[in-house]
């Protein structure tokens, strides 16, 4: 595991960090019809990162439940089953995963005792795998006792392209995407409201995360703009009516940091220096821009020289 990549991981959980109550402490807020969303907070590590960064989300339908992402450790995947089943006892049927990031993935354990069809992008488990020992080093090193009995559940179903999912009244499709995010990202879509999950292809408030694509994941912006939805669910941030705009407002930020880095590219200017300078027209506009803004200038860098 290289120096560089521990680095970008330690970054991205630094910068990865109104509701009806459904169990102590865990929030949900009904968003309608069947659908629930949990919010994560908008912590760093000096603020204390605890694994419940991310949102995660569940939809019910007549056949069963279907949980869209499930946090970052047992604990917080075990609070977010209670707080399922305070609300339905219908079978959980499916486990989404949008990608890999730790953050989104290691509550699955809470709900191998349901048995569900565990789903992800067909690039997941390997990405999960490779992924492992960095990723248990840095729970235990950052959630301590909160990080016991937290492993990798693997998905039981790839997804290689779009995949309609049963649940009864209501289908969800679920679409993998090339390198953006990440190279593991996925979208859901629910039929019966317009829902829209992004995981992290769309950060509402916080700055947006660059790890794999920065052109990919502005391509990637393009593509959900053209689905039906009437609402959208981000991998973090508040649900989104006017959804096109949160898109545009991600977009815009990919923009200025993609042109910045260029230019000072092509000027010859340092990393270190672009770190600093790099779409600073974007600093009030986000927040943990600091943290974040520099990682995504050390990831695009280096590929951009080549461009």
């Amino acid at each position: 595991m290289t120096r560089l990549f521990v680095y970008l991981l330690a970054s991205l959980l630094a910068a990865c960090a109104q509701a009806e109550v459904s169990h102590p402490a865990f929030s949900l807020e009904n968003v309608g019809d069947g659908i629930y969303v949990h919010h994560g907070a908008h912590l760093d590590i000096d603020t204390g990162y605890q694994g419940d960064i991310c949102n995660t989300s569940f939809v019910v339908g007549s056949k069963g439940v279907a949980v869209i992402d499930t946090g970052g450790s047992l604990k917080v995947g075990q609070e977010l089953r209670a707080a399922i089943r305070q609300i339905t006892d219908k079978p959980i049927l499916y486990v989404i995963n949008t990608h890999v990031h730790p953050d989104h993935i290691y509550g699955n354990a809470a709900f191998l005792e349901d048995k569900p069809q565990f789903v992800g992008h067909a690039k997941l488990a390997s990405a999960m795998q490779l992924r492992k020992e960095a990723y248990d080093k840095l729970n235990a090193q950052y959630l301590g006792n909160d990080a016991k009995g937290t492993v990798q559940v693997l998905p039981t179903l790839a997804v290689k392209e779009g995949v309609d999912l049963d649940l009864g009244d209501r289908t969800l499709r679920v679409v993998p995407y090339t390198v953006a995010h990440t190279n593991t990202d996925i979208s859901v879509l629910d039929s019966k409201t317009a829902t829209l999950f992004t995981g992290d292809l769309l950060f509402i408030e916080r700055t947006p995360v660059v790890e794999g694509d920065i052109k990919g994941l502005i391509s990637a912006i393009d593509t959900l703009k053209t689905y039906p939805a009437k609402q959208v669910v981000p991998g973090h941030g508040p649900v989104a009516k006017n959804w096109v705009q949160a898109l545009d407002n991600e977009q815009r930020y990919l923009n200025a940091v993609l042109t910045d880095v260029r230019a000072a590219i092509k000027k010859g200017d340092s990393m270190e220096k672009t770190m600093g300078t790099a779409a600073a027209s974007e600093r009030d506009k986000w927040q943990l821009f600091d943290i974040a803004n520099r990682r995504n200038v050390n990831t695009i860098f280096t590929a951009l020289e080549w461009e």
